[in-house]
């Protein structure tokens, strides 16, 4: 029992110090054995193989590369005048053609951060420049980018899967309806917001101008449609899919658009190397940390309490969304599905939630976390491109996320939302 308490409490006091989120994870390990006569340290050698030989994480570095060479050879710009075209026309249509713009680009980087970053160095001068507040140019672009976890392909399904054994395809496509009614909620009301400030729009709306826009981005448009349509058509598998995007990002940056140098590739391949290298370490740290979560009975534990006084699911779903709300204050979206994700998992199966319909509202209440103050990360980058305070982002994101809190709620309690895509499957 000592060695279990410790468990959670070394966690959380290293936490608190600051430390980062790995060593936090290994501290508290290594703590744990120490105190367990009945283990032996030769179990996090073990549990870190074990953690690391997965054919499904082999996707992890595919996408985040997919989503780096389509985002610096030439998609981002041609994707803006691709929904500049067909939204930029309707009141305070440059805020839509933003939302829009992330909504197209987190289609296929599969990242919120590189989605704010890629689409709010465009966009948020010009809104600015046409007289949108800048606090509230800066909230788009980071509201925006929090689909890039929802919407598939989705780095953050691939990690939620492997450690909680839910199908990973299921979970990517489960993402789509969601996202991409979240982005349509997030749209209106950004109109209701310009008609009620009478903010500027574009001119009126052009066939033409349409037409050549959508030729322009055509072959980026067709990228998560290739992706998703060979997932669903059985052609290959999600972590196969992985790889095809980064191919087919390849040819048409290096063969069609053109706009990516031998140099930029590689600083584009060393980036993700790096970053896979981080990916990795926090996932087959916490692999160690969910065994022994599982060897002290953890799980069981947490669902006798849960059990105790919430004795129906749509308690549990509400508790859930408040639960991993508060955890997206002051963590990243990773560390917290490594950590809680093997705790809550089993518990939605105990409530009657279906695995893909639970593994869905918890990708997306931590979509919304990252534009949640103090800590939510789209929203630092956003304040990184504008030079605005996060104080004053940070307010202007405020409705924004009232929005995706509703949508949260929707679709806890509307599987059809989460689940029909994903029963087409079977």
């Amino acid at each position: 029992m000592n060695a279990a308490v410790a468990l959670i409490v070394v966690l959380i006091v290293a936490l608190l110090l600051g430390m980062p989120i790995i060593w936090s994870l290994a501290l508290a390990s290594v703590v744990s054995i120490a105190l367990n006569p009945d283990l032996q340290y030769v179990i996090i050698a073990q549990r870190l193989f074990a953690g690391s030989d997965s054919f499904a994480l082999l996707a992890v570095p595919a996408f985040m590369l997919a989503g780096d060479i389509m985002s610096k050879g030439g998609l981002s710009k041609r994707l803006v005048g691709f929904a500049n075209a067909f939204f930029g026309w309707i009141s305070g249509g440059l805020s839509i053609v933003a939302l829009m713009s992330c909504t197209f680009f987190a289609a296929i980087s599969g990242s919120s951060v590189a989605t704010t970053a890629a689409i709010g160095g465009i966009l948020h001068p010009e809104m600015v420049k046409k007289g949108y507040p800048s606090d509230y140019s800066a909230a788009v672009q980071a509201v925006g980018g929090t689909l890039g976890i929802v919407i598939p392909p989705s780095i953050v399904f691939v990690i939620y899967g492997n450690v909680t054994g839910v199908s990973i395809s299921g979970l990517l496509m489960s993402g789509i309806i969601p996202g991409v009614l979240a982005g349509i909620l997030l749209c209106v009301y950004a109109w209701y917001a310009a008609k009620k400030n009478n903010w500027p729009k574009e001119e009126r709306f052009s066939a033409s101008v349409a037409a050549t826009a959508t030729k322009d981005a055509i072959w980026a448009l067709l990228m998560p449609i290739i992706i998703l349509g060979g997932i669903y058509a059985g052609i290959f598998t999600p972590t196969e899919s992985a790889v095809v995007a980064v191919f087919y990002g390849l040819l048409v940056c290096l063969l069609v658009y053109r706009e990516m140098s031998a140099k930029t590739l590689w600083e584009i391949l060393k980036g993700t190397a790096v970053s896979t290298a981080n990916i990795m370490m926090l996932v087959v740290t916490a692999q160690v940390f969910g065994y022994l979560i599982t060897y002290y009975n953890i799980p069981s534990a947490v669902a006798a309490w849960f059990m105790s006084f919430c004795t129906s699911k749509f308690l549990f779903l509400v508790l859930t969304i408040i639960l991993l709300t508060i955890a997206g204050m002051f963590m990243d979206n990773g560390s917290i599905i490594l950590i809680l994700g093997p705790i809550l998992a089993p518990l939605a199966v105990m409530y009657g939630v279906d695995p893909i319909h639970y593994g869905l509202l918890v990708v997306f209440v931590l979509a919304m976390g990252q534009v949640t103050p103090p800590f939510g990360t789209c929203m630092f980058v956003a304040c990184g491109i504008s030079g605005r305070p996060v104080s004053g982002v940070a307010k202007a994101l405020m409705p924004f996320i009232g929005v995706e809190l509703a949508c949260a709620f929707l679709v806890a309690f509307v599987p059809f939302l989460s689940l029909f895509l994903p029963n087409l499957l079977k």
